[in-house]
């Protein structure tokens, strides 16, 4: 179904996305904003179930920047690649830039929702605040890096999706970012962990996935759909 395309930001930086069309006229589109594991099969597998449902999807390959192609595995080693990249190799200004630019191509067809996955979903809530001109809505799924941006704003409708059992995301974190900003839609799953909604994962919780899937849908047909 998908096709890989080529996408140029506005300083210049030329970088791969994954891309998925659906049958027939596209309701609106839809940005997939990768794990630290890069675009790999799960994410293109999300994009295309987004096209599947009607969306015009593109997963930006935003690791680009640092190196071409990276894909990571759910190991340890991947997780270690993935960080360094994520964390220390590209800056927070320069992922926005390639955003934006998927997020022009991705208005073509239409209003653009945003929806992203462990870093993705940090990116998500940056994304809502800093590209609210450009996005229509935004899905963030346990984005473990926003209270370093919880004083900016999100101005895109935001919803946000959390497993109760993230090691890695204390929940008076997330309790502290609905306090912040009472107008996002947090929600809280009671049994998922970290990457629930990764069905190439030991975390993937299928319940809670089909959940949020469902509220995202929801939130993308109040905002997103022409």
């Amino acid at each position: 179904m998908g096709m890989n395309i080529q996408i140029t930001a506005l300083d210049g930086n030329t970088f791969n996305a994954y891309r998925a069309d659906p049958e027939g006229s596209p309701k609106g589109a839809v940005v997939v904003v990768q794990e630290i594991f890069g675009v790999n099969g799960h994410i293109r597998s999300v994009v295309d179930g987004y096209a599947e449902k009607g969306y015009v999807a593109i997963a930006p390959a935003l690791f680009d920047r640092v190196e071409k192609g990276v894909e990571l595995g759910y190991d340890e080693s991947g997780i270690d690649i993935g960080r360094k990249i994520a964390f220390e190799d590209v800056t927070m200004d320069q992922v926005m830039a390639d955003v934006e630019a998927a997020c022009d191509v991705a208005s073509a067809a239409g209003k653009v929702g945003i929806v992203g996955y462990c870093w993705g979903g940090s990116i998500c809530y940056v994304a809502a605040a800093r590209l609210s001109d450009k996005i229509s809505a935004a899905a963030g799924y346990y984005g473990g890096q926003i209270m370093p941006h919880i004083e900016e704003e999100p101005k895109s409708p935001l919803m946000l999706h959390f497993g109760a059992d993230d090691a890695g995301i204390p929940l008076e974190n997330v309790r502290a970012i609905a306090e912040r900003w009472p107008h996002i839609d947090v929600h809280i799953y009671e049994q998922a962990g970290h990457g629930f909604n990764c069905d190439a994962r030991g975390s993937y919780e299928e319940s809670s996935a089909a959940l949020a899937l469902e509220r995202t849908l929801e939130q993308f047909a109040q905002h997103v759909d022409g």
